[in-house]
């Protein structure tokens, strides 16, 4: 079976986002990967010192086919040098994972898919 990791920020620990919401439409993700026979998890870390710990952790933790970096750390500027650092994690950390890339929340699945055999 496939896997793959979706690396995000927390919707709990960002100002302003509606972190329930955020987190059902991550959990019918999930659940939509699952449908595919495609095992998935998430990495959701904090916009702070604790995140590069937190990815290292999750991409060391197994093996993955492909790791997908979500739009909320990949689009917005001012997340341009954390996105740096994902990118150069995943490279050192997952070096035989494909990256892929999400254009928004609901597409993760497709985004991964991309890049499965």
């Amino acid at each position: 079976m496939p896997t793959v990791l979706v690396i995000g920020f927390d919707p709990y620990a960002v100002p302003g986002m509606d972190g329930d919401a955020v987190q059902a439409v991550l959990d019918a993700e999930l659940v939509r990967f699952a449908e595919h026979g495609i095992e998935a998890a998430t990495a959701l870390v904090a916009p702070d010192g604790t995140a590069e710990p937190a990815v290292v952790a999750a991409l060391t933790g197994r093996d993955w086919d492909v790791v997908v970096i979500g739009g909320g750390i990949r689009k917005p500027e001012p997340a341009l040098l954390f996105f740096e650092l994902v990118v150069n994690l995943v490279r050192r950390h997952a070096p035989r994972a494909a990256l892929a890339f999400n254009t928004g929340i609901t597409d993760s699945v497709e985004a991964a898919r991309r890049w499965l055999p």
